[in-house]
């Protein structure tokens, strides 16, 4: 890759540093008014408080595996893991996209979604802790566990033991 260029699709690194997506420089530089507008709008759309925000990342990642979108896979696997998502809760997102989507976008979207939540873990540059760890320490809904209430599948809880389906019903 030549010298200045990011691994995401050979764009300017810059392009990622100044811009949350890689095409909002182009739609600015285009249509400037729009660009705003759709900015704004996606901040409204960050800023719902149901669900809590795992489960807001959780389902965005889960819309870019069925886009086959893997820069939207590691861009939400990321911000999820910085909330206090676990491996197993994204993947488990994902795999939920088979029956409908197929195999292929769930395996697909695999290597994605691991490098972004490798990225979610990673050390803050502030003093070492994880993102994920930040995250609890200020008081996170989605890091505190119990803090679902009144969110979208308050109370509900995962199964003890994993669902078993039987191939001959």
């Amino acid at each position: 890759m030549p010298e200045g260029l990011d691994e995401r699709g050979g764009q300017p690194a810059e392009t990622y540093l100044e811009w949350p997506y890689p095409f909002d420089r182009h739609l600015h530089e285009l249509v400037p008014n729009l660009q705003e507008a759709q900015s704004a709008w996606l901040s409204q759309i960050d800023s719902l408080r149901s669900p809590d925000r795992k489960t807001h990342e959780l389902i965005r990642m889960v819309c870019t595996v069925i886009l086959r979108n893997p820069e939207g896979i590691e861009r939400h696997a990321m911000l999820a893991a910085e909330v206090g998502a676990s491996w197993e809760e994204i993947l488990g997102s994902i795999l939920l996209t088979e029956p409908a989507f197929g195999l292929l976008p769930a395996v697909a979207a695999l290597p994605a979604a691991r490098k972004g939540f490798n990225k979610g873990q990673e050390p803050a540059a502030q003093g070492g802790e994880t993102r994920a760890g930040q995250a609890a320490a200020l008081g996170s809904e989605a890091a505190s566990p119990g803090s679902d209430e009144g969110t979208v599948g308050a109370g509900l809880t995962a199964p003890e033991t994993p669902m078993r389906v039987d191939p001959t019903e």
